[in-house]
């Protein structure tokens, strides 16, 4: 555990039962509960009225003092009476939909984590035509940066490996 004391914030929320609201359980136990917080070192607390029920949050510097206020005869006998044993709900931090316990950490800036684009690639032209020829062939050679091994750029292409030219050689 940390030397570091924090107060936290507890809640006892209570729902209506079927035979008695939790407004009539507050009314009853609400000083009870109160002058028990105090005593046991509470910081700060407050009561919520609800349309489903009541809340009750309480503020300590340290979990054992909560310890402490749970294990009192007042509290226990408190928390054994309300309307619905279903409807009570005991836990850490502030009741209703008051949120998180500590703030959000913050989003990023949109433009933090993006990835650099690539450098554009160079466009090659190149055009086709529909007969072939040693200077066609040597026009693309030099278009893509490379001569093909073997062959003679003055020869036409076509006529580099056909049985034809193979009888002449």
């Amino acid at each position: 555990m940390s030397s570091e004391t924090r107060a936290e914030w507890w809640s006892i929320e209570v729902f209506h039962g079927d035979r008695l609201p939790a407004s009539r359980w507050k009314d009853e136990y609400e000083d009870a509960l109160t002058v028990a917080a105090v005593t046991s070192g509470a910081l700060y607390w407050d009561w919520h009225e609800f349309s489903y029920g009541v809340i009750f949050e309480v503020c300590f510097a340290s979990e054992e003092q909560w310890a402490e206020f749970r294990a009192l005869p007042a509290v226990r006998g408190a928390l054994d009476s309300v309307p619905d044993p279903d409807g009570l709900l005991i836990y850490r931090g502030r009741g209703g939909a008051s949120g998180g316990r500590f703030p959000r950490k913050p989003k990023p800036a949109p433009g933090a984590a993006s990835v650099e684009l690539e450098e554009p690639r160079k466009r090659r032209r190149v055009r086709l035509r529909t007969r072939s020829s040693a200077e066609d062939f040597r026009e693309l050679s030099e278009a893509l940066g490379a001569e093909t091994p073997g062959t003679d750029p003055r020869q036409d292409p076509q006529e580099a490996d056909t049985p034809q030219s193979r009888a002449k050689g």
